[in-house]
């Protein structure tokens, strides 16, 4: 995720937690600053001393504030989102408009993935791309996003994330596989989850779906 922060970047790191992405972004030279920002004191100070012991202090600042409140675009080009739901993330950037004008989104949310994609698009964002990574034994997608229009997504895609992008990944099969399964245990009681899985299986169907290959 780290990497995909443009060099001499200015960062806002969202929930940061103990700073370990903003002092890597500072010692690999991958950010000019970065802002690292937390809603819970606790981890702010495990941030603090991570930071002082990086000895990153001149280029790390440290506030305690909600999602982006009181931040602004003099603060920072890009903005870090991670570890976090869907719902609270578009309630983060509903609360700060200001990222629609040029701002570089990063964004991993960790569940309801459909409703943070299916905002961006109906709220003046476009999703640029789409990646998987893994963490923990679990996949996650991570998600670049700028103010723009936004071409349309399947309904598969608003869950998956776009074909042309993810099919190719190394991780998708297995990713697809999860989502499979989640939209098959929910099927015989929701008829959503059950279009959901039929669409899943034409995908899988596809004979290059998962050789990382070809064009899906």
């Amino acid at each position: 995720m780290a990497a995909l922060v443009p060099s001499g970047a200015a960062v806002i790191d969202v929930g940061t937690d103990h700073a370990m992405v903003p002092v890597w972004l500072i010692q690999s030279g991958r950010a000019s600053r970065v802002l690292a920002t937390d809603i819970r004191s606790r981890p702010l100070q495990s941030a603090a001393a991570l930071v002082e012991k990086t000895g990153t202090e001149g280029r790390i600042r440290l506030m305690q504030t909600d999602g982006l409140a009181g931040i602004g675009p003099e603060d920072g080009d890009t903005v870090i989102i991670a570890g976090m739901g869907g719902e609270t993330m578009t309630a983060i950037l509903s609360a700060a408009p200001w990222t629609k004008n040029g701002t570089l989104l990063i964004l991993e949310p960790q569940s309801k993935k459909a409703e943070l994609r299916r905002w961006l698009t109906q709220n003046g964002y476009c999703v640029e791309t789409e990646r998987l990574a893994e963490d923990a034994g679990r996949v996650y997608p991570i998600l670049t996003a700028r103010g723009g229009d936004s071409p349309a997504y399947s309904q598969a895609e608003l869950h998956l994330g776009r074909l042309a992008q993810i099919g190719r990944d190394p991780l998708f099969a297995r990713y697809l596989d999860t989502m499979r399964a989640q939209a098959a245990k929910a099927a015989p009681y929701d008829p959503a989850a059950a279009a959901l899985l039929e669409e899943y299986d034409a995908i899988k169907r596809r004979p290059d779906y998962a050789d990382g290959t070809g064009d899906i």
